[in-house]
């Protein structure tokens, strides 16, 4: 069998191109005629008009943070769903509480792709510990086994024993769940003297996956590999065997903005992942900012996919800081940014001394910005006293922070 779940994951990136942003004009449309939300939020927008990186720049982010405002004042999906409740298959309860759709399509969440990449061929029995209580993972991994022609095991969350058990009676060679319970039941399986050894694969997520955690659950015989994704969006990206990189799903647009804006940017600098679905026609999220951060990688990857890298997850954009009793916002800074063309990059630093908060924004401009004048915009914006402070051009640590709160407490 192949190695590459589908033709689409060795496309040229020419076509790869032509192809997304045709269907991208067509999901932008659709979610015009038929989800209240979008129709009010692009209107105006001639979706055929969308036909290069910038185009889509310019239309509104959806941020994740505001779903819940968003669903309680226009029960129950916010006006973001294309169809009828009761054309939906399932609707889902993430924290918040946050409520999320999905439709009878195969393989709706489109996870099928991260499991072939993880190894997993029709006929494997897959062990499935993504919980199947109110959250989509356990039907995300489900349905994406059933798409591919494997078996489940709906194991769910606890019951680590009786998990044992069923591995040591049922042999299943292929997990799906979070990396750290797998650890647990591998290391229980040996514990209990219960044969564990038939899971040879696993395609983890939910959680942060370190090198030393994944060392040790290769050395307890089990290869494993990542996935990112969420309730809201299904599949964003996933790991391949040559383990450079998350390669981006066929079916998702990614773009990387400056967190508390809509703006994109440069390749390989940290920012917000922000996604565009291509797919699903019931909840067709245009812009959905994710809250995450990652950067988008040089090259393509070695395994011979073809489509865009980013470097993973590297923690969240939501900076919102408490100063002197007040809320200061990344989008706070960014409207600072905005008054002042000189300023290149920002970093909004918060320190105490003696209990005291002190704010100052260090800012890497062209020559001719008036320090004086931006602090100026800093105190209207926030409504807090703060400092600005010009740097050397590229000083600023590539991390995504435009906040960074640097006090500590004894």
């Amino acid at each position: 069998m192949s190695d590459f779940y589908d033709a689409k994951e060795t496309r040229d990136p020419a076509t790869r191109q032509a192809e997304q942003w045709a269907a991208l004009r067509g999901q932008i449309a659709h979610a015009q005629a038929n989800a209240p939300y979008f129709s009010e939020t692009l209107k105006g927008v001639n979706a055929q008009d969308i036909k290069a990186p910038a185009d889509l720049a310019r239309l509104p982010v959806t941020r994740k943070s505001d779903l819940h405002a968003r669903q309680k004042a226009m029960p129950p999906l916010g006006g973001l769903a294309a169809a009828a409740m009761a054309k939906l298959k399932h609707v889902y309860q993430s924290p918040g509480p946050i409520y999320e759709p999905d439709g009878f399509e195969a393989d709706h969440w489109r996870f099928a792709r991260a499991m072939w990449c993880a190894g997993l061929r029709p006929g494997d029995l897959v062990l499935n510990c993504f919980s199947y209580h109110l959250t989509p993972a356990g039907m995300l991994v489900e349905s994406a086994a059933h798409a591919i022609g494997c078996p489940v095991i709906p194991g769910g969350v606890g019951n680590t024993e009786l998990q044992v058990q069923a591995i040591n009676d049922l042999k299943p060679v292929a997990y799906g769940g979070t990396p750290s319970f797998l650890r647990i039941l591998l290391q229980k399986g040996r514990e209990m003297n219960l044969d564990v050894s038939s899971l040879k694969k696993a395609l983890v997520g939910g959680e942060a996956l370190p090198p030393s955690l994944r060392k040790e659950i290769n050395d307890l015989g089990c290869f494993v590999l990542q996935s990112y994704g969420t309730a809201d969006l299904g599949l964003i990206a996933y790991e391949s065997p040559a383990m450079e990189g998350l390669i981006l799903d066929e079916d998702v647009i990614v773009e990387i903005v400056r967190p508390g804006t809509g703006d994109l940017v440069a390749e390989g600098e940290v920012g917000e992942v922000v996604v565009t679905t291509l797919r699903n026609r019931e909840y067709p999220l245009i812009r959905f900012a994710t809250g995450d951060l990652s950067a988008i990688m040089a090259g393509s990857s070695p395994c011979g996919r073809t489509n865009t890298r980013i470097k993973g997850w590297m923690g969240r954009a939501d900076q919102t800081t408490k100063v002197k009793g007040m809320f200061v916002t990344p989008g706070q800074i960014a409207q600072v940014v905005a008054r002042h063309a000189e300023i290149a990059k920002a970093r909004l630093e918060v320190t105490s001394e003696n209990n005291v908060d002190a704010m100052v924004l260090k800012v890497e401009a062209k020559a001719g910005l008036d320090a004086a004048k931006a602090a100026e915009s800093l105190q209207a914006i926030c409504k807090l006293r703060g400092s600005v402070e010009i740097v050397a051009s590229g000083s600023l640590p590539n991390d995504g922070k435009v906040i960074a709160d640097l006090r500590t407490y004894q």
